[in-house]
């Protein structure tokens, strides 16, 4: 099982990453830089800023990898509704607007990060004036200006405040310091460490993939594009890629002569997105067009908190505070739906939570949204499924089915262990994630836990307890939980009635009930 703000925290790291550190212990500008670019695109601000970018070439703009995300993590590709503002000193008017209608990123994982840029296309040229790429590395102490329109003052976290989010660029000069100032320097030295820990100085949160600019005669040249924070425990110096030892890989893109294929993108429909976890919308065979559509995730995954062990919560009001939204093919929201009860969640003999939704299967079937079938059969040992995160559907083999899995005072029964594999495995953000059938309709199960450490039954660490009672850790091994019981229980207008599967030994022994009857075994 995950906690949830781990989930989140990965989540805010990985595919969906809010971009990571406006320019603090700086000043408004007050005159505008031709070549800045505010990025605009999924943003958490009203302005729509998401990350800084630089124009280096007429139709081409650099920013960090990390802002240049699509749901399925592609390298190469075609974006949705990203859009750039060029040579403005105000992120909501000014200069000049168009699209990015291709990106191209680059992350290279070094101890440290030594590459975390990307290349956009602009749909249309631009007549502002770019900026040059710097030629070599700046040494420790070269002058540096960074800007950007990210946080204003550390402890910032309201984006709708514009004192913490101005619109208005800020500018800071700072220097180059050295790495260690940033990470562990173990002897790699691709990254650049820009700013300053006191007085603080350097980027702010919203800051990603703005410049760090040099002086190159009478003008600026770019050294760096920001990354984020290092591991210092301190949000200053920052961390930037540099730009000199990226600027073959630029140059191969800008002039065509190089230039990496396009990212086969994978079919990720019906994923959704249950509070700070993963799932999908499912019905059972009985569930009428007219029903009220339901979503599946896991029990642990409940914002309100986690059922008690031998405890289910049932027919409780709703606890999302985001409507959950169902993926198209490339991973884009294509519609969404409020959840108006918390139908029923557990922990014990499975890890599963249930929420009625705002909308009924036909209302989603008429705007197109993947709904999945519910199994009424158990996942066996040899089972081939596949696992639907919100990036791809990578196979899963069922190596085991454990009779008992104890974590943290919890147990499930009959889980199934994942054979070893590269391409499906559990991690901290694919909580509620669903195991579906092989022709990608069914859902057979759901994923809930890995074992990190090779601890025994502890938090993160599930342990597997035999019919005999023997018990044993395996150390990164992956599992998920029955969920064929499930459909019994539905009835009419997409409720829960107990009684109609009590007969079901491993269903949850008993329930905590809001408001109804409760069942016991």
């Amino acid at each position: 099982m995950r906690i949830r703000s781990l989930a989140l925290a990965l989540a805010m790291m990985t595919a969906t990453a809010a971009p990571a550190s406006a320019v603090i212990g700086g000043t408004e500008s007050t005159t505008p830089y031709d070549f800045m670019v505010s990025l605009q695109y999924d943003a958490p601000r009203p302005d729509g800023h998401r990350c800084g970018a630089v124009l280096i070439a007429p139709q081409w703009a650099v920013t960090a990898a990390h802002c240049a995300n699509t749901p399925t993590g592609s390298a190469v590709g075609v974006p949705r509704g990203w859009k750039v503002r060029v040579g403005s000193l105000d992120t909501t008017t000014g200069g000049e607007v168009t699209e990015v209608d291709k990106f191209y990123r680059r992350i290279v994982t070094y101890n440290p990060p030594g590459e975390d840029i990307a290349v956009l296309h602009l749909r249309n040229p631009v007549r502002a004036q770019p900026v040059r790429l710097a030629g070599a590395t700046p040494a420790v102490g070269t002058p540096v200006r960074i800007l950007g329109w990210g946080a204003a003052a550390t402890g910032c976290n309201d984006f709708k405040d514009p004192k913490c989010f101005p619109s208005k660029l800020r500018e800071a000069d700072t220097e180059v310091v050295p790495l260690d100032r940033c990470w562990d320097d173990d002897g790699h030295t691709l990254p650049l460490c820009v700013g300053r820990a006191e007085p603080p100085v350097g980027p702010g949160t919203t800051d990603s993939g703005g410049p760090a600019l040099i002086r190159s005669g009478d003008g600026w040249a770019l050294a760096g594009t920001v990354i984020g924070p290092g591991i210092r425990g301190a949000d200053f110096p920052d961390m930037y890629t540099d730009v000199s030892k990226n600027s073959a890989w630029i140059n191969g893109i800008v002039t065509g002569t190089a230039v990496p294929p396009d990212s086969p993108v994978p079919n990720v429909e019906g994923t959704a997105e249950v509070g700070n976890c993963k799932g999908a919308v499912v019905r059972a065979a009985t569930s009428r067009p007219e029903d009220p559509a339901l979503a599946l995730t896991n029990g642990h995954c409940v914002p309100s908190g986690r059922p008690a062990p031998g405890k289910a919560l049932v027919d409780r009001p709703a606890d999302l505070p985001r409507p959950v939204t169902i993926a198209d093919r490339e991973g884009y929201p294509k519609t969404s739906a409020r959840a108006t009860r918390l139908v029923y969640a557990t922990m014990t003999g499975t890890d599963i939570a249930l929420y009625r939704l705002d909308k009924t299967y036909a209302q989603l079937a008429r705007e197109g949204a993947k709904v999945f079938r519910l199994t009424t059969k158990p996942m066996r040992a040899g089972d081939r499924l596949l696992m639907a995160y919100s990036s791809s559907r990578p196979s899963c083999t069922v190596e085991a089915v454990v009779p008992h899995l104890r974590e943290a005072g919890y147990q499930q029964d009959d889980a199934v262990r994942y054979a070893p594999s590269d391409t499906c495995v559990s991690r901290p953000g694919h909580s509620g994630s669903v195991l579906l059938s092989r022709d990608g309709n069914t859902v057979m199960g759901i994923n809930n836990t890995h074992n990190r450490d090779g601890e025994r039954c502890t938090e993160g660490n599930p342990c597997e307890v035999g019919r005999d009672g023997t018990v044993k850790a395996l150390k990164g091994r992956g599992y998920g939980q029955q969920v064929h019981r499930i459909a019994a229980c539905l009835t009419k207008g997409s409720r829960i009635d107990l009684r109609r599967c009590a007969g079901e030994k491993q269903f949850p022994p008993a329930v905590e009930s809001a408001g109804g009857p409760s069942y016991r075994e």
